[in-house]
């Protein structure tokens, strides 16, 4: 399988975020981290409306490792049910392709 995902997730903290996303990519899980923020998240849970300050992180990885880098970021994760958003990208430059594939062993 070729081409690369963007995998989207809030996290609670900063902290947080770069510890997770940094044993992401030392278990070449993911090829990069970028932290966004901080933001504003404004959500239904439970059935009440919430808001909270939360860091976005968008990872980069190969499609290959979708179900590994899903699991081991839901296990990370410090919330019950954390918003985990994949979306799949099939345009991007030769050595993009090139560092995910890599990444992916292919």
């Amino acid at each position: 399988m070729s081409g690369g995902l963007l995998v989207w997730c809030p996290f609670p903290a900063e902290e947080e975020a770069r510890r997770v996303a940094g044993t992401l990519l030392d278990e070449e899980l993911v090829a990069c981290a970028n932290l966004i923020g901080p933001m504003t998240s404004l959500f239904r849970w439970e059935g009440e409306r919430q808001e909270s300050a939360e860091i976005g992180v968008l990872f980069k990885t190969h499609p290959c490792l979708r179900a590994d880098m899903t699991a081991r970021l839901a296990q990370l994760h410090s919330y019950t049910s954390p918003a985990i958003m994949i979306w799949e990208a099939e345009a991007f430059p030769p050595a993009t392709a090139s560092w995910l594939a890599d990444l992916g062993g292919s």
